[in-house]
């Protein structure tokens, strides 16, 4: 009777049937945990938009219609984009306590989060400007001279030449931009809030955002200085004017006064 003869496995391949099986495993995941990734990514923006709603059927809806396209009291959000949200409820002129010339910058009544969950809701009714990043708006390494050439050119009619605002016509007002957050005033140049002209990227690219970003930094901050003394709140020559007439003019008078009745008793005497 035949030995039936058996074959010994190579002592490696064990380890060979291993590695190969951690391999398909691998293929497997690099196959499906992008599509994954994805749809959990898609799955989460949904539940924040739903919760957006939520908010702003409760804080919005009245004055800018159940669906964001506007009303007698507030005008259409579609299209404005998830900056616009994040600037007007981020600074507080939104929800507005009441209708007015203008809504002023007051506290935030909504977290950051909320007011993430707003814009998101806002953004999917049309397409509009994003929430800048914080690459986009950080002024650090900006030419803040060269901002300050751009802010006399396209913001001092308005906000005068430091940045502390001024008043407009039928009430309006440009508001101060002292303490404002960089990139409340970076949306605010791209959506153009209220009275403000809207300033894309094909009208003032991002460099030059962030250059008048840094010169309203400078000149607002703690290390600013004022050679020229008082400053009357920087509203620039008019005011400065007319305190040199009102003032400089009638202490002229007073001592031209006092030396005309020193002369007239002088002679009389």
């Amino acid at each position: 009777m035949k030995k039936l003869s058996v074959r010994r496995r190579h002592p490696l391949a064990a380890v060979v049937v291993l590695l190969l099986a951690l391999a398909a495993t691998g293929g497997l995941y690099a196959a499906f945990a992008p599509a994954d990734k994805a749809q959990a990514e898609e799955t989460a923006q949904s539940l924040k938009i739903d919760e957006g709603k939520k908010l702003y059927d409760v804080g919005c809806a009245s004055c800018h219609g159940t669906g964001g396209q506007g009303s007698s009291d507030g005008p259409s959000l579609v299209g404005v984009g998830a900056a616009a949200v994040d600037f007007q409820v981020g600074t507080g002129r939104m929800p507005l306590q009441q209708q007015g010339a203008q809504a002023p910058r007051k506290k935030a009544i909504y977290s950051e989060s909320e007011i993430d969950q707003l814009a998101s809701y806002v953004a999917s009714l049309g397409a509009g400007p994003e929430v800048p990043t914080k690459n986009q708006y950080d002024p650090a390494g900006s030419d803040s001279a060269k901002g300050g050439e751009l802010f006399r050119t396209n913001c001092a009619q308005c906000h005068n030449f430091t940045g502390e605002g001024g008043a407009l016509t039928h009430g309006k007002f440009a508001p101060s931009l002292e303490g404002v957050d960089p990139k409340h005033l970076y949306e605010a140049m791209q959506t153009g809030p209220q009275n403000m002209p809207s300033f894309p990227d094909t009208t003032m690219p991002e460099k030059q955002k962030k250059q008048i970003i840094a010169y309203v930094r400078d000149i607002n901050g703690d290390k600013a200085t004022n050679p020229g003394g008082l400053s009357l709140g920087g509203l620039g020559p008019v005011s400065e004017g007319l305190f040199a007439w009102v003032f400089g003019l009638g202490a002229m008078i007073a001592v031209a006064t006092w030396v005309a009745v020193r002369t007239a008793k002088a002679k009389k005497s």
